[in-house]
């Protein structure tokens, strides 16, 4: 009987790499599952309707008008909250 096969290559150090695009919706967010969990980001509000392109490495993520290229929000998630907001509280 042979072996059950296995990967040789060892991926542990693999990052998960995601490029989405999206609209921001009029109460100025995006949405974004991770590990099965619904996110909410703020954008702004002065972005409403606009379309953007998300890039998504692990947690790290970085908002950009798809137009223009033009980054809109970079940020590193927090698992533990529902949503991202568009600024740092005084407490962090």
């Amino acid at each position: 009987m042979r072996p059950k096969a296995t990967p040789t290559i060892d991926r542990t150090g693999d990052t998960h790499d995601r490029v989405r695009e999206d609209r921001v919706n009029k109460s100025g967010t995006i949405t974004l599952r991770h590990n099965g969990k619904l996110h909410h980001i703020g954008v702004g509000r002065t972005y409403a309707g606009t379309y953007v392109t998300v890039l998504i490495q692990d947690r790290d993520i970085t908002i950009a008008e798809t137009t223009t290229g033009h980054i809109i929000r970079e940020l590193k998630l927090d698992p533990t909250r529902d949503y991202q907001p568009t600024r740092q509280t005084k407490n962090s």
